[in-house]
């Protein structure tokens, strides 16, 4: 048997339940998120469901419009599906379907480690992001140390190895192209 908790540690612990704490947050999804895209703050994962959130609000708000507003609507509808192509989140611009079945996956996809898998730049996701973290990485002329970076579909050409960085000349040993000013450097 256990004892009747005093008022002073009923008040501190009045927001967490014991016994089922697992189950209490409702966040197992969330948290297979974070494990899946290697999130490193949940922070951000919250921040991406909040702009989901909002960008199918906007959605449905356009698509709720009458039919006396017909240009108005194709307008921010188009500029809304341009911007969402332009960011990499949708892949078509056809319609606002698209734009209401937004989840925050689309935003961690985006994320620079993601971006460096699918370019095979690194085997997994745990390796991209230690390879970020280290600065080992840059976008345009910029290194890169925040794995939380999303990368737009124009940006998306200019992520390369930074060039003092040993991943960059084990690459160019491999593929036999290191240039011999490199090799008295």
């Amino acid at each position: 048997m256990v004892r009747k908790l005093k008022y002073h540690e009923q008040k501190l612990l009045r927001h967490l339940d014991l016994v089922n704490w697992e189950a209490s947050g409702g966040n197992l999804a969330e948290v297979r998120a974070l494990r899946r895209y290697r999130v490193g703050r949940r922070e951000d994962y919250v921040q991406y469901k909040a702009l989901a959130r909002a960008v199918r609000a906007l959605a449905g708000r356009l698509r709720d419009l009458g039919p006396a507003s017909a240009a108005f609507r194709a307008r921010c509808a188009a500029a809304l599906l341009e911007k969402l192509h332009g960011l990499g989140l949708v892949n078509s611009r056809q319609s606002l379907a698209v734009c209401e079945s937004l989840s925050a996956a689309a935003f961690c996809r985006r994320r620079l480690p993601c971006l460096l898998v699918k370019l095979r730049m690194a085997q997994n996701l745990r390796h991209a992001v230690t390879f970020v973290e280290q600065g080992h990485v840059r976008v345009g002329p910029e290194v890169v140390t925040d794995p939380a970076m999303l990368v737009p579909r124009a940006v998306e050409d200019f992520i390369t190895w930074v060039d003092a960085s040993r991943l960059r000349q084990k690459v160019l040993d491999y593929n036999q192209e290191r240039d011999d000013f490199d090799l008295a450097a």
